[in-house]
This record gives structure tokens, sequence and C-alpha cells, in this order.
């Protein structure tokens, strides 16, 4: 009779406060790794803050805050050379992102729908300018219109970055291609439509907001490119980028900060539209997107 009288709730309690100790544990936050990538972010961000902070000084002076003012935007407004680079910057730029986003969805489409072996290795070959020292393609780039006898100019500089950023739209691309259901366009060619037909009315459209996503980023990457251009550009009229350096080169003057920072923020509000460009289609977000998924 004492055994039934034994409270039945001492076993059930042991095997549910081990597991409550041992889920405490592991949500402990490891101080340690979060002080790390504190201080990783501050060492990342903090000198673009003070950039940031100092192209609105008062005062001609880079170590010494002195009171908010628009006073080096204005300056920079006026300097017609630092407009006209940036009127080059963009040119590149547009060029740019026109051409890659076009040979790109060439090359994504042909890389999915080519099962040979010959496309594996295509696929594979894509894939080395993203693992090339961007100062290595920058030479390698130099070499080749020197040995051709192209004179360095505008045009080299948006020629280098085309071939630069294909690969990153035929990345961004192939998932979204090899996701399609290929079915769609035998249907539409059983309906009486021509391969060229089904690929711009059925597989097109439906490439639109991975499309649109990498244009923008493109644009972003390729206006503030710097190693590329300075290896590929002529004497005048230079990118935004390469004249900057030059002109960092006798002196930094705060006006560069105030250019830096507009610089900064364009290229984070492109991020972020391409970033949020398939939400706007109904797709999936555009991290989905940038990894593949």
């Amino acid at each position: 009779m004492t055994l039934l009288r034994m409270p039945s709730s001492t076993v059930p309690e042991r095997t549910v406060t081990r597991p409550r100790a041992r889920r405490g544990r592991a949500q402990r936050r490891p101080r340690v790794l979060i002080a790390v990538t504190g201080l990783f972010f501050a060492l990342l961000y903090l000198p673009i803050a003070v950039v940031a902070l100092f192209s609105f000084n008062s005062q001609k002076s880079l170590t010494v805050f002195d009171g908010f003012s628009l006073r080096w935007y204005r300056a920079f407004a006026q300097d017609d050379v630092l407009l006209a680079s940036l009127g080059t910057s963009l040119r590149i730029s547009l060029v740019a992102m026109a051409g890659s986003v076009l040979l790109g969805v060439a090359l994504a489409l042909g890389l999915v729908r080519c099962r040979t072996r010959l496309g594996s290795l295509a696929g594979l070959i894509m894939l080395v300018p993203l693992i090339t020292p961007e100062i290595v393609t920058g030479v390698a780039s130099m070499l080749l219109f020197k040995g051709l006898g192209v004179p360095l100019s505008t045009g080299t500089v948006m020629l280098a970055e085309i071939t630069f950023s294909i690969s990153y739209v035929t990345v961004i691309l192939r998932s979204r291609v090899a996701a399609l259901n290929p079915e769609v366009e035998e249907a539409a060619m059983d309906l009486g439509a021509t391969r060229w037909q089904a690929v711009r009315l059925v597989t097109l459209p439906a490439l639109l907001p991975a499309v649109l996503a990498s244009a923008v980023l493109i644009f972003a990457l390729v206006f503030d490119d710097f190693v590329l251009a300075y290896f590929t550009t002529g004497v005048d009229p230079q990118p935004l980028s390469v004249r900057i350096y030059s002109a960092i080169r006798f002196g930094v003057q705060p006006t560069i900060n105030a250019v830096g920072t507009l610089m900064l923020a364009g290229s984070i509000a492109l991020i972020v539209l391409a970033l949020f460009i398939p939400r706007l289609f109904g797709r999936r977000g555009g991290l989905d997107l940038l990894s593949g998924k």
C-alpha cells in the first residue's frame, strides 16, 4: 500500500527539469561572440560614419567638428570637374548595366538549357571572374587593350565593366531559370508560338523581377567600382571614383567627404531597391534571390 501512496510526480519532475536546464544553458548568449561582433561592426562602419559626419562640418577641418552645414555639398554642386566625373560614372554604369544584363540573361538561359559537358564546363568558367582578384582583372584588361592598340578611354572602362559584371547577372538569373518549368514553354509552342516567341512572351516575363534586381545591383557595383576603372580609364574624363582618388593624393578636402557620403547613400538606396524589387511582383525577397534559393 505504501507503494501506491508514493507520489507519481517525482520521476516526471526529473525528466522535465533537466531539459529545461539544458535549454537554459543553450539559450545563453555567448558574451565573447557578442563583443567580437560588436567590435567588427564598429571597425567596419565607424570610419564611414565619421566621413558622413564631417561632410556636414561648417569649417574646413577634418579633425574638429564645428557645427552642421551644407557648405561642402554646395561646393560639390559648383565643382565642374567633379560633376563631369559624376556624369561619366553614370554613363558607364548605365551602359555596363544594359550590356551585362542582356548578355547575362542569354548566358543564364544557355547554361541551364545546355545539359552537356560543354555546358557544365562553361558554367565553371563563368564563376572564374567571381573568385579572381579584381586587381588581376584590371591589369589583364589594361594589358589586353594595350596589346590590341586600343587607347584607354571611357569606352574601355565600359567594356571592362560589362565583362566583369556578366558573371554576377548570370549567377542571380541562373537559379531563377532553373526554377522555371520548361513545360510552360512547350505548351506555348504547342499553341503555335515559335521558340523565340515562347522565350519572349513566357520566359522573360517570369524572369523580370530577377532581371530588374540584378540590373539595379550591377548599376550600384559599377558606379562605386574603383580598381577596374583605375586600370582601364583614360586621362579625361575620369570616373568619379578615380577622380576622388586623384584628389586625395594632394590632400583630403571636405568636399570629398560630401561626395563620398552621396555615393554611399545612393549605393545603399540602389541595393535596398534591388532587394525589394521581387516583393513588388509578389515574389520572394531579394535576399533569397541573391543567395540562389
